[in-house]
């Protein structure tokens, strides 16, 4: 739990009362394995699931066999804490590797969120954060090349996972195949590989064996135009 508290600090103040607040609303832990749906589309949701270790998605499944990743889910992040008002999910949630969750059950979320002011905005402050970086993706998508938005792809999961203490500006560990960031970027796997190659070619980064090694992180966030205000960073360039 430790990391969602070094998220929440470099977004904003977290006080030791609202930590303890935060703290009690979750309720045991749930291991998920590699590859197992952990939400399903479609159905009724009464808790809100934390990443203590792992990676998942958020995906969506079309007839002619295409799937869309819409989100990846680090260490810290809630899976779907927009569920706690919602009370569905509208997409599929897969497990990347083996997963450990907290579980906030949403009477408990409730309750934090009618004694703490504080604890309400602060869990309204990671929604509206996951939104920004929705929103961010989006953007990509529609406007940047396949170069640029897997540059920023890299820039991004760098970022996040350097907040949590698990990346380096030098590089991170990153539990995906080709495919699987071809299916966040919206391009083929041959395309996939290509942009890669390109990027190696240009010394900017390598992907192999699930290891990103960047060689030069501010040229990577020339080629991609990132800039990590979406993310909500205090103190970073």
């Amino acid at each position: 739990m430790r990391l969602l508290f070094r998220r929440l600090r470099h977004a904003a103040p977290v006080s030791l009362e609202v930590e303890a607040a935060i703290a009690e609303i979750f309720e045991g832990v749930e291991q998920v394995r590699e590859y197992r749906v952990a939400l399903r589309r479609g159905e009724r949701v009464e808790q809100s699931m934390l990443v203590l270790d792992g990676m998942l998605c958020r995906y969506r499944d079309f007839e002619d066999g295409a799937r869309q990743i819409t989100a990846l889910y680090l260490p810290g992040d809630f899976v779907d804490l927009a569920s706690f008002t919602l009370k569905r999910t509208d997409q599929d949630v897969l497990a990347l590797t083996d997963c450990r969750l907290a579980v906030a059950p949403h009477p408990a979320i409730q309750r934090a969120w009618d004694n703490s002011p504080d604890t309400a905005r602060l869990l309204w402050l990671l929604t509206n954060i996951d939104g920004s970086t929705n929103r961010e993706w989006e953007l990509s998508l529609g406007q940047r090349s396949a170069l640029e938005r897997t540059a920023h792809l890299f820039c991004e999961l760098q970022a996040r996972l350097e907040m949590i203490g698990r990346a380096e500006r030098s590089g991170f560990a990153l539990p995906m195949t080709q495919v699987e960031l071809s299916q966040c970027l919206a391009i083929s796997p041959v395309h996939t590989n290509r942009v890669l190659r390109e990027l190696r070619e240009r010394n900017l980064l390598h992907f192999s064996r699930r290891r990103v090694r960047i060689e030069d992180l501010a040229a990577l966030r020339k080629v991609a135009g990132f800039d990590p205000a979406y993310l909500y960073i205090q103190g970073r360039d």
